[in-house]
């Protein structure tokens, strides 16, 4: 009877949040081609190095969201983090479930390599993130008090590849770009940007974090060597699976305007997926290559 409480009060408390779509941002969606290059399919091991000094909630809750990819949450609480994923899966050749494992996780404190990121750095830290695990996916997140070569560039997430070896690189968005990066759990930079999400987890930086690492992880999985789905915008920018559809969360989401979102009745964060034990996030839109359309998981 709770349960069935909880679900009635949520779905009361979903909310249009924002500018109506007739105000929101009207640029043209662009539509993805497949070059035919490798994507990642199978088993994704992930080498998950936490760079510098982050708190206890950021880390949890990143983690919690990679457990969720492959794991139901609790039944009755609507869209899951795992039919999220199974979209990304979708675009790979086959199309069978690609399956997430972190095998490796260590926490560099004492910033080994500076507290400015550049090219080289990541280099090393992609190395060392797969001695002994030759298969494994460096997932690199930055502290706050670091500076991320290549971020607040138009991306809040970076991907690449180091002598074969995909990467994904992602900086804290309370300084990294936070009228991008933090968006929309912050007044955004650009365009209309309506009404402030409260986070799910209750830390901003957390949740934004979420939404760079899924954006990541979608656009190393279908485009890992700039060879796969992808398009090129204006001034030659790469436009891939997660960043062809900007700041769009819910249904009847348009670029600039969230869309249709649930908030949780007991702590008023914003969210559109649900994890493991319960744990509510926040997800962004994928391309559709079926409809030729953006997809939201709500």
């Amino acid at each position: 009877m709770e349960c069935c409480r909880r679900i009635a009060i949520s779905l009361l408390l979903v909310v249009l949040i924002g500018l109506s779509v007739a105000e929101a941002a009207t640029q043209p969606l662009a539509a993805l081609e497949n070059h035919g290059g490798t994507m990642l399919r199978g088993n994704l091991d992930l080498s998950v190095v936490f760079y510098g000094r982050l708190g206890r909630i950021q880390k949890n809750t990143l983690r919690a969201f990679l457990k969720s990819l492959n794991q139901y949450g609790p039944a009755g609480y609507g869209s899951q983090v795992s039919s999220w994923w199974r979209m990304v899966s979708s675009y790979v050749p086959g199309g069978a479930e690609i399956k997430v494992r972190v095998v490796k996780q260590y926490v560099d404190p004492n910033y080994s390599l500076g507290k400015v990121m550049t090219r080289d750095f990541i280099k090393i830290l992609v190395k060392n993130a797969v001695v002994g695990l030759p298969r494994a996916l460096p997932v690199i997140v930055a502290a706050r008090d670091v500076t991320v070569e290549g971020l607040c560039m138009g991306k809040c997430a970076q991907h690449g590849a180091f002598d074969g070896v995909p990467y994904v690189i992602i900086g804290n968005p309370e300084t990294e770009c936070p009228g991008a990066c933090l968006w929309p759990f912050h007044r955004a930079d650009y365009g209309p940007s309506g009404a402030i999400l409260k986070p799910p987890s209750g830390d901003v930086a957390a949740d934004a974090m979420v939404v760079s690492l899924a954006s990541g992880l979608a656009s190393v999985v279908t485009n890992p060597f700039q060879t796969g789905l992808f398009t090129l915008g204006d001034k030659a920018i790469v436009i891939e699976a997660s960043t062809a559809c900007p700041g769009m969360f819910g249904t009847g989401a348009a670029p600039g305007y969230t869309g249709k979102v649930a908030v949780d009745p007991r702590t008023g964060g914003a969210y559109n997926a649900v994890g493991v034990r319960g744990k509510k996030f926040l997800l962004p839109a994928l391309w559709n290559p079926k409809t030729s359309s953006c997809w939201t998981v709500m």
